[in-house]
């Protein structure tokens, strides 16, 4: 009896363990059952996405970097979001694009996640690593974004949408945001306080096929 020989790798992600940013692809590619392969980078304490193969790939020196089976480098989050969306979503419901009213909210949605990264994900890296930034100001960041995000979830579930990008459906939105959202206790930011987050991260964790990481947990080990 022969096996089925397993699918080919669409990507590979060059990944932390403890990135944000790199598990938001990880989940992006779990949730869509996209196969990739992961080559390991020792961003803390080794500096390792500072080498010079590294910085080959990515000037910037940041993580992730996802480098396509036909060898297309991307390295912003959100461009690996959208690529994963365009490219393995044939329905096009995790990135509604096109759409006339989800389309410009998915962007802005996106935008918002990308900027966390600069509040609630530097507060994170000061906390656990003693990052060399002004970590009370990245703190005061951190909780104006999530007291914004509160409020525009709150109005959304009066309006009956219990998704970023609007609608009944999650999208790359939800994903562009989660990460640093439910991290954010890392960063000594609870969701105390945050009703409508506390149940926008409990629908996100509920997606068949989601996975975890460090800080991250599955539903059944929150009960």
């Amino acid at each position: 009896m022969s096996l089925a020989a397993s699918p080919a790798p669409a990507f590979t992600l060059y990944d932390y363990v403890l990135s944000g940013n790199c598990y938001k692809i990880r989940l992006a590619a779990a949730l869509l059952g996209v196969p990739y392969d992961s080559i390991a980078v020792d961003f803390y304490p080794g500096f390792e996405h500072r080498s010079e193969a590294m910085l080959a790939l990515n000037p910037a020196g940041t993580l992730p970097v996802m480098k396509t089976a036909d060898g297309v480098v991307l390295t912003e989050t959100n461009a690996m979001l959208a690529w994963l969306g365009l490219n393995h979503d044939p329905g096009g419901r995790w990135y509604p694009a096109a759409d006339p009213v989800r389309g410009p909210r998915l962007v802005e949605a996106m935008s918002f996640g990308a900027g966390l990264t600069g509040s609630v994900g530097l507060a994170r890296l000061h906390a656990m690593l003693d990052w060399p930034v002004d970590g009370a100001a990245a703190r005061r960041a951190g909780k104006r974004d999530l007291r914004q995000l509160e409020l525009r979830l709150t109005a959304m579930q009066i309006d009956g949408e219990d998704w970023l990008a609007g609608g009944t459906a999650p999208s790359m939105a939800d994903l562009a945001c989660f990460p640093y959202v439910a991290l954010s206790p890392d960063a000594g930011l609870d969701h105390d306080g945050y009703p409508a987050i506390r149940s926008w991260l409990y629908r996100v964790r509920s997606l068949p096929g989601f996975v975890t990481m460090p800080g991250i947990h599955d539903l059944h080990e929150l009960r």
